[in-house]
């Protein structure tokens, strides 16, 4: 069965992610590693290094006692395909500060949104995104081998990542293409045109993402229904059910035998009590045949 889990927050301590996500019995963890709405972040220290991976060790585990797969998201401020100097620079080297955090804290995965144009055309978005990313390659230096998972995106306004094609465009333009994989969010993907609840829409969907990237660099989801219908170009997430993608497209993702080992997380709002996380995780649980 896919490995299924939240994201959660740090506050008190980046360890304590893990004590959430055992609340709720995921057994996979997305996390920030800094205030996603910052631009200045302090790097890992030692301590926390070490509470995160003494808590990793000992309590994030899966129910099969296996390692808990976790990936970190990037701040939300970073945008490498924009044409403005002053953003550009803080993003490249806020990127470079999110590829450290995650190799002190043995992270595999960073996910990120490729960004916005910001009406300069699609075409330079994407290869100002590749660009910028091979600086922040280089900047991060040669040991740190963080694979970046660019996210597919709703399409809202400027924003790049709505197709598959988009996202192939961006890692084939990098002179590092071996460094990318790929984040799939369902509610996104709805939201730009992929249509997940049917079996036959389902198929084609992924169909489409295996000729154009490859399934293979599929390593992550995001678990969001969709408020907006199919098309929309709207992002905004809701309970698994409750949207427009409904519980057929999430049965059909939750019995493919192909992502029967992927981590996938939630990305729905909760209370401090996590029970959204819990009644969703348990919705998700019972369309497992």
């Amino acid at each position: 069965m896919p490995l299924l889990g939240a994201h959660m927050s740090v506050a008190g301590g980046l360890h304590h992610a893990f004590e959430h996500i055992r609340k709720v019995e995921g057994e996979a963890l997305q996390i920030f590693t800094r205030n996603q709405r910052q631009w200045r972040a302090a790097p890992v220290s030692p301590e926390e290094a070490e509470a995160f991976l003494k808590a990793w060790r000992e309590i994030g585990t899966t129910a099969g006692g296996e390692t808990m797969p976790v990936a970190s998201h990037d701040s939300y401020l970073i945008n490498l395909a924009g044409n403005k100097p002053e953003t550009e620079q803080r993003s490249i080297q806020a990127l470079t500060g999110e590829l450290a955090r995650c190799q002190t804290l043995r992270i595999p995965w960073l996910i990120m949104h490729p960004g916005s144009h910001l009406g300069q055309g699609t075409e330079a978005g994407i290869k100002r995104c590749s660009r910028n990313l091979d600086t922040v390659f280089q900047q991060a230096g040669g040991d740190n081998r963080v694979t970046i998972l660019l996210e597919n995106t709703a399409g809202q306004g400027t924003n790049l990542g709505r197709s598959f094609e988009e996202l192939a465009a961006i890692i084939e333009a990098s002179k590092h293409p071996e460094r990318f994989g790929i984040c799939f969010d369902t509610c996104h993907a709805f939201a730009a045109g992929y249509d997940l609840r049917t079996p036959e829409a389902y198929d084609q969907t992924f169909s489409t993402l295996d000729r154009i990237i490859g399934l293979k660099h599929l390593h992550f989801f995001h678990l969001n229904d969709a408020t907006k219908p199919l098309g929309s170009r709207v992002d905004r997430h809701t309970h698994i059910g409750q949207g427009e993608i409904g519980l057929e497209g999430f049965r059909l993702l939750m019995n493919d035998l192909r992502f029967k080992n992927h981590p996938m997380v939630l990305e729905t709002e909760k209370g401090p009590d996590l029970a959204e996380d819990i009644e969703n995780l348990t919705l998700l649980r019972q369309l497992i045949a």
